[in-house]
Formats: structure tokens, sequence, C-alpha cells
């Protein structure tokens, strides 16, 4: 499939289908709630959230914008402790999708997110745990009623993974499409390819930045930072220590940063057949706890979100083992990130 050439009017960004009702539903977070009040500034004490409210407390505001962490694992093998990486920014009740690793529809379901609302998703890089799902969620979003346009944006080849999905699933497609009167699904996804740092969206609610990372031999793999009317929040994606990082993210109110938690790499690559192998792509390829702290004080973030553990499946590992080596150089405020987590 040729690339699509990056753009659309301003009439689709006018475009935004916002009810109190479809994020009536969220289970709004008590203790994370109020923003994350804290600095860089601040004192240690105090600065740490880390449990989500299970239930709704409240009715989300129509307007403002709201992150809810979908899935906080990193790595593709799944886990009964962490969903595989995905998030949701909810501007003016609008969705932007970030990542979609396996089992984002149903988390989004969860978190009370109308999956015809989709509209707009990024893909920070080709790793299977980013990007498994990215097809699957569209097509759940069209088999639940989507009528309108969808967005992709991120590296190149998501346009080649349309036209795969599209003739992999061609029966069901075609019969959904006869049989249960759906929209031909092909031609409602557009496919905005980049392969360096721009800005991919801008619109009345949000303007979207890409920067490249380091992510080892993934490349291009990318940060986005989202800049919205009352916040700014940035997604690091998949990244080793990485300095440009914090200018990209210089100033925001959250940063939302992967992390690896290095004593526990030897009991993880113990168990590994590969072990050699998955040691030297893991130091390379990821953010340790005391590098994450660097990158957060450097950039002057408000609220640091670790997510994208690794590993992320071991419940040996408590929040506090999450945080210490962070708070070394790090004072603001920092949110040990949980699945269906809302700040």
């Amino acid at each position: 499939m040729a690339e699509q050439r990056f753009g659309r009017s301003r009439r689709d960004f006018m475009r935004v289908a916002v009810t109190a009702a479809s994020t009536a539903s969220l289970p709004w977070l008590g203790a994370g709630e109020a923003h994350a009040q804290g600095s860089p500034g601040a004192p240690a004490s105090g600065g740490v959230t880390s449990t989500a409210a299970s239930s709704t407390s409240g009715i989300a505001p129509a307007r403002g914008t709201r992150l809810i962490l979908l899935g906080t694992k990193g790595g593709p093998t799944p886990s009964a402790l962490r969903a595989a990486p995905a998030n949701v920014l909810l501007v003016d009740g609008q969705p932007y999708v970030i990542d979609c690793g396996n089992g984002v529809a149903l988390q989004l379901t969860k978190a009370g997110v109308k999956l015809p609302m989709v509209r707009d998703i990024f893909l920070t890089h080709h790793h299977s745990d980013h990007n498994a799902d990215l097809l699957n969620l569209v097509f759940l979003a069209w088999a639940s009623g989507l009528q309108t346009p969808v967005h992709l944006y991120g590296p190149p080849r998501i346009g080649r993974m349309v036209d795969d999905f599209v003739d992999m699933n061609e029966i069901d497609l075609d019969v959904r499409r006869r049989e249960e009167g759906r929209p031909a699904f092909r031609p409602l996804i557009n496919v905005h390819e980049f392969d360096g740092p721009r800005v991919v969206l801008e619109n009345d609610q949000v303007r979207v930045s890409a920067a490249l990372v380091d992510h080892y031999t993934i490349k291009p793999a990318f940060a986005y930072r989202f800049e919205t009317r009352d916040r700014t929040i940035v997604f690091s994606g998949d990244t080793r220590y990485y300095e440009p990082l914090a200018t990209f993210a210089k100033g925001a109110d959250v940063l939302v940063h992967e992390v690896m938690y290095l004593p526990a790499l030897e009991k993880l690559i113990s168990t590994a057949d590969n072990a050699p192998t998955l040691r030297d792509h893991l130091l390379r390829s990821h953010t340790t706890t005391e590098q994450v702290g660097k990158i957060a004080t450097a950039a002057g973030v408000k609220t640091l979100v670790l997510s994208h553990f690794v590993p992320g499946g071991d419940p040996s590992i408590t929040d506090d083992m999450w945080v210490a080596d962070v708070r070394k150089d790090f004072a603001g405020q920092i949110v040990v990130g949980k699945d269906l987590m809302v700040l």
C-alpha cells in the first residue's frame, strides 16, 4: 500500500463526539485524582501514589484531560498481575490511544471508553507488546458500531499491517458487512507514517509531537508529547536512558516513563533459556529505576508515572522497591502505575 499523505482537514479536527454518559463509568482514582500536586522541589515524603480505586467514585467531567493507564506490564508474555502496554488520554471525553498491547480493547471497555469513539491511535514502535492489537482494536470498534474514520500514527509499516490484516480477515469482514450492515472496513482507516521527530496531530483539543528515543535495534522508536488546554503529558515509549528525552519532556505536568528494576533481572533471566541474549537486550533497551529519576529531574516534570514495568509479572517487587532508586534523584510526585489507574 502506498504511504498515505499526512494531514487531515480542520473539519475532521472539529469532529468530536463528547457525552457525559460516554465516560460515566470510569473508575476514577481517589488518591491520585487531583493531578498529583507534587513538584520537583517538593519534599520526598507524601509524594508517592500507588493504588487505584476499583470502582466508580464519580462521573467524569465533560471537559478536561484525564490519563488512564490501560496496561502497565512490559514485554509480550501474559501476566495475571498486569495487562500489556497501552494508555488512553481522554480530552474533553474524546479518547486518544497510545500503544495497543494484547487486550487493549477489553481494557478500554473496562475503563468505560466506548470503542466506536476511538478516532486517533498512536504507536510508539514495532514491538509485539505495543502493536499486537493495533488492528484488533480497530476491528472490534468497527464490530461495535464504528462509523467514522480512524487515524493510525507511527513508524513505517503500519500501512502494511493494515493491508495484511484486511487480507487475513477478508471472510469475516465481508460477512459482517453483508449480513450485519457494517460499513466497508478498509476505507475507515487512515495511516500516517513518519520516521523522524515532528508534530503529528494538531486540532482544537490537542497538539501531539513525536521525538525519537533509543530502543536499541528497534528504529524508529518514538516518545509522544500531548499538549492540551489544561495539561501536558509525555509518554516515553520504550527507551534506554536517553538524555534528549528530558529536553522533549521539559516542563510537562506528567511524564509516563518505562522502568526496569535491575535487582530482579537475575531472577527473570535465570528462568530463560536465552539468558545471555535476553540480559543484553534488556540492558540495552530499557531505563533503570535510578536512571528514570535522573530523566524526570532533568525534565522538571511535576509528576512521574512509572509504567511498562520490567519485569512486570513479579508480585514480589513492591511499590517501595520500584520507587526507592527513583527517589534518589527525583523529589516530585511519583506514581507507581497500576492497570486502569486514572490520573
